[in-house]
């Protein structure tokens, strides 16, 4: 089928009258998409781009999975929207299978459009069940672009949505940037335990409602936390009686190997929150998930939050669709056997390659971080370097989508992908850092 638009007609007709998230409008150069399949976004003019970093982390599934397709236009002609004060099938079913799916007690869940607005409300009830204000998070995470969840947020995007929602104290990751809290990671958990308890103790831990962490750091690092440290922190918290809230959004619904990351910790939260990966993005859905204890107190006391489309039954219908394949499909287990892929051919490329810093993936959430000749790294903290664009315009150019960020680039494809997938985007990307080695050779 010819597609109605070429994608120099998209792209002009899109950049004439929209905006564009964290750019400038003038600046930006968007790929026009017309179709997609399993691993793989197309052009309209038929070009095939493989999508490494299943677009936000979040097509976990794959593109098109026909038995998602049909499970929404069912829900479309079966019920398409009440207002969230309704009961419905879809939030019925879908409320009990997620219940049964997350670990320990968090079995209630308020269902919003989205990752921010799941972290939104989480503070929301923090506050609520504890009476306290004040909200910890760390320097290293994202936890969406809303005015609240903006501050909770550490990266720089932050800085240009300030002031926002006062009572958010920043702390140092276990892992930051440019710092080291010791070699192992017991001294690394002890370290920063340590430290956060200080910074506790001076905020005064009776003012203090949440600390939000993202389970595994996603866009500023791919960090999965050192051995031990959320059985601390945990331990830590409830001395005070601060909640710990484990943001999933973009490592849950199998992308580490687990159903949910915080598997891998050996704790349960006392909030968890989720979007992305439970829809598999294909309609917009996310969800806070409570522990027993806080949902009975809001069984008693009301919970001041609501929005137009809390439980939509279509978000709500695809996620049960998504759940089913997943299962069905094995892809957590998939997840598992090709993360061990995915480090394989990681190692072959820092043997390979020497502007290769580093690499670590837990399932397909992957990095790999880059250096210059001095085995320094090859850009700053919110910087950038020339070679990082050649690298970024390689891949484009050579057909695989993912993101490249300061220094280093993301390895995050839909976990349907096969052995033969996997080689043919590290055989792309293999080629694309002999430019980078050859860029920094020249300086």
């Amino acid at each position: 089928m010819k597609p109605s638009m070429s994608s120099e007609e998209i792209v002009a007709g899109c950049k004439e009258h929209t905006m564009w998230s964290w750019s400038r409008s003038d600046d930006v150069n968007p790929i026009a998409i017309a179709r997609a399949s399993g691993i793989y976004v197309y052009t309209p003019e038929g070009e095939r781009i493989i999508d490494f970093n299943s677009q936000l982390m979040s097509v976990n599934i794959g593109h098109g999975h026909p038995k998602v397709q049909a499970a929404m236009k069912r829900q479309i002609d079966e019920l398409l929207f009440v207002y969230p004060g309704a009961a419905t099938a879809p939030r019925a079913r879908l409320s009990a299978r997620l219940a049964a799916l997350m670990p320990g007690d968090l079995n209630t869940c308020f269902f919003t459009l989205g990752g921010a607005e799941a972290n939104e409300n989480a503070i929301r009830a923090a506050r609520l069940f504890t009476g306290r204000q004040k909200i910890l998070s760390r320097y290293r995470s994202y936890h969406g672009a809303t005015n609240a969840t903006m501050q909770l947020t550490g990266d720089p995007r932050r800085w240009f949505n300030e002031p926002g929602m006062p009572g958010v104290v920043r702390v140092l990751d276990p892992e930051p940037f440019g710092y080291s809290f010791g070699d192992t990671d017991a001294e690394k958990v002890a370290s920063n335990i340590a430290y956060l308890a200080e910074v506790i103790a001076a905020e005064g831990p009776h003012t203090i409602a949440a600390m939000f962490c993202e389970t595994v750091t996603g866009t500023n690092g791919i960090l999965p936390p050192p051995d031990g440290y959320f059985p601390a922190l945990k331990k830590l918290l409830d001395q005070h009686g601060i909640l710990l809230v484990c943001d999933e959004v973009m490592c849950g619904f199998g992308r580490t190997g687990k159903m949910f990351a915080i598997e891998h910790f050996g704790v349960v939260p006392d909030i968890m929150t989720m979007a992305k990966g439970l829809t598999s993005s294909y309609a917009p859905l996310g969800c806070m998930a409570v522990s027993d204890r806080i949902a009975e107190h809001f069984r008693k006391n009301v919970f001041w939050g609501g929005l137009t489309y809390n439980a939509h039954p279509l978000g709500l219908a695809t996620a049960e669709a998504v759940l089913s394949v997943m299962e069905d499909e094995h892809l957590v287990d998939n997840a598992v056997r090709m993360g061990g892929v995915m480090r394989e051919h990681m190692i072959r490329l820092k043997a390979r390659h020497p502007c290769v810093r580093t690499h670590r993936n837990l399932g397909l959430f992957g990095i790999v971080e880059l250096q210059n000749a001095q085995g320094e790294r090859i850009a700053p903290y919110n910087g950038t370097h020339p070679a990082m664009g050649a690298l970024a315009k390689f891949f484009k150019d050579n057909g695989l989508f993912t993101f490249v960020r300061w220094d280093a680039f993301m390895c995050n494809p839909p976990l349907c992908i096969t052995e033969a997938q996997m080689a043919e985007a590290f055989e792309i990307i293999d080629r694309g850092l002999s430019v980078v080695d050859e860029l920094i050779a020249e300086v």
